[in-house]
């Protein structure tokens, strides 16, 4: 669905067209089919004012749906989720989706914004399920989910927001200069020019050196095969549009704190909040002000903004207990103790209120 004139509401099922790219096809396209337990790249076309994005996805594993959301940034990819959805894929239909403007979906020439995103998210979810789904999201990709579950009802069954954040990097470090940051993104637009500023800004220097301060709190996870990864993704063709849109804050969900807490306070599904103790201290900040703001559950984590890539094995117990339903019967049980990896009924600092149950 999207909004014509004057905000009504009008049907745009025809604006996703599914193709699937198999295995060992030489680049054939062939229509879209259902394969239950197969791990099929899947692509589908999204029609936004006037431009036709490619957007890639992965759906594999039976039983309750759960859609995998990346973060946003140069590097974000649905692949990251790969490790957590592959083991829980014995227990749920998994679909790992890549967002438009990054990781292997189409990287075009396009005004990327807060509402290009809430549009596609919405589209997306009501095309692709009958009924309301669980969702992982990470970074940025949690701070939309929050901003849909304020906005849209009936999408979301429960959320696990995973290290997440409604303020881009610049803005985080540096503090709010709109102006500044608008001149930065059309620098980067500029044919040649862009070019050559998103290269420097991809260099495996300036990669390495992004990743051991901010997103892996153990920089010898960050090896050269998987900084080459990085890299190769980083630099596609066109990349430099959404990612210097998202570091400049051009595609926060949110314009302030306080908008972020509303949204999460009036939630009325269950949330598992996923935080790391080495997370950057302004980002830890903005995390931890979302513990005040209803009542979920929270789950703490040593590492930094890239946990689920660095902790993925210590989030498949949590998440299956969580989605499976099981962590608030436990909760609202009596179950508790202090923080740590052994599952969510011990890290629980908020309850859940029964009522979203």
């Amino acid at each position: 669905m999207s909004y014509g004139p004057h905000n009504q509401e009008v049907n745009t099922t025809r604006e996703f067209q599914h193709h699937e790219r198999l295995e060992n096809t030489t680049g054939r396209v062939t229509p879209h089919k259902s394969l239950e337990n197969s791990a099929a790249t899947r692509t589908l076309e999204w029609l936004h004012e006037g431009k036709a994005f490619r957007v890639a996805y992965d759906r594999f594993g039976s039983g309750p749906e759960v859609l995998f959301l990346p973060a946003m940034s140069t590097v974000s990819t649905r692949h990251e989720w790969d490790t957590v959805a592959r083991a829980l894929a014995g227990q749920f239909a998994v679909m790992l989706l890549d967002w438009p403007g990054f990781g292997d979906s189409s990287r075009l020439k396009a005004e990327y914004s807060p509402g290009l995103f809430h549009v596609f998210l919405r589209d997306f979810v009501r095309s692709e399920f009958r009924q309301r789904v669980s969702v992982v999201a990470a970074g940025h990709g949690a701070g939309y989910v929050l901003r849909m579950a304020s906005r849209e009802t009936g999408l979301w069954s429960r959320a696990v927001l995973v290290a997440p954040t409604w303020r881009g990097p610049m803005p985080t470090a540096m503090g709010e200069h709109p102006k500044l940051y608008s001149i930065l993104r059309n620098l980067v637009a500029i044919p040649g020019l862009g070019s050559a500023l998103y290269r420097l800004n991809t260099s495996r220097w300036f990669l390495r050196r992004m990743y051991g301060r901010h997103v892996y709190a153990n920089r010898d996870n960050l090896t050269e095969p998987r900084l080459g990864q990085k890299q190769r993704l980083a630099r596609q063709r066109g990349a430099r549009f959404a990612s210097s849109a998202f570091v400049t804050g051009g595609l926060d969900p949110f314009e302030n704190r306080a908008g972020c807490l509303n949204a999460l306070g009036s939630t009325q599904i269950p949330v598992l909040l996923v935080f790391g103790e080495g997370t950057p201290p302004k980002s830890r900040s903005e995390m931890d002000a979302l513990e005040g703001a209803g009542s979920h559950l929270r789950m703490l984590l040593p590492e930094s903004l890239g946990l689920h890539e660095e902790s993925a094995e210590a989030l498949v117990a949590p998440l299956r207990e969580f989605l499976s339903n099981r962590s608030c019967l436990q909760n609202l049980a009596g179950g508790g103790g202090p923080p740590g990896r052994g599952g969510i009924a011990g890290a629980v600092t908020h309850p859940i209120d029964p009522r979203a149950v």
